[in-house]
């Protein structure tokens, strides 16, 4: 891997990670296109973890908010701002747990090794992308929040272990389903993610020693680097697109690029 591939990858994943196009699907494509080859899995978590920084960084309020209300609950002296906090975070154990489940079910399929169902799954995203728009959800905040939602948003996490289904789309969409109000469903979707990269990259730490091999050192801080900067930006964008019901707008990009990646790979 050159040094301008790995920043390639690294603003794609950027990009991808947090717009509802799907991060490992465009790997998947984009590496075949330029012949990498097998990039070690290593690299891809590294990516995310650049991108993990994004998403504490951006939400860092909600986050020290839970982590406080966590301390407080342990030593019992928990206010009813600390009990809402407690159950959201109750209800990402519960649907992480669910996302674990499923997604090494999946994983186990490797379908990363197939581009043209991969290809396939970028539309199927579209598709969910699309039925965003048609969902009357006049909630506010974390005012439905119950195992329901935990399962529904746990299973379309996991579902998105596969290529081509976007992680951010899949969980949006679930949250404006199972009732999660519009102001909420980026940083509840986006906090969401925190678990599933923190595990990842834990269940990946054995292919430490390939990536010292087949990476420079580098290639992936310029892949790191460029994929929190682009990162950063990216989620902002999708924060602003949530709130305007706009979601549906990348199938119009997804649609073309499944079908041309089909015919293509």
């Amino acid at each position: 891997m050159t040094l301008l591939q790995s920043i390639f990858l690294g603003a794609l994943q950027g990009v991808s990670e947090f717009l509802p196009i799907s991060s490992s699907g465009h790997l998947v494509v984009f590496r075949n296109f330029m012949d990498l080859g097998d990039v070690p899995i290593l690299f891809d978590i590294l990516l995310h973890a650049a991108t993990l920084l994004v998403v504490i960084i951006v939400f860092r309020k909600i986050i020290g908010a839970m982590i406080v209300s966590l301390c407080r609950f342990i030593v019992r002296k928990a206010d009813e701002d600390d009990k809402k906090n407690m159950r959201l975070i109750l209800i990402i154990i519960i649907a992480s747990a669910v996302t674990a489940a499923l997604g090494l079910v999946i994983e186990s399929i490797n379908v990363a090794s197939k581009p043209k169902i991969v290809s396939l799954l970028f539309i199927v995203t579209a598709v969910v992308l699309l039925l965003t728009k048609l969902i009357k959800n006049e909630n506010e905040g974390y005012t439905n929040l119950t195992v329901r939602t935990a399962i529904i948003t746990g299973f379309a996490q996991g579902f998105a272990v596969l290529p081509g289904i976007s992680r951010s789309g899949m969980t949006v969409a679930a949250s404006l389903f199972s009732g999660i109000g519009k102001d909420k469903v980026g940083e509840y979707s986006l906090v969401l993610s925190i678990p599933a990269i923190l595990g990842a990259i834990v269940l990946e730490l054995k292919d430490l020693g390939q990536l010292e091999n087949a990476v420079a050192p580098s290639c992936m801080i310029a892949g790191m680097v460029t994929a929190f900067i682009v990162g950063l930006f990216a989620v902002l964008f999708l924060l602003n697109l949530i709130k305007k019901n706009r979601l549906h707008w990348f199938s119009f990009y997804l649609i073309p690029f499944g079908i041309i990646s089909f015919i293509i790979l």
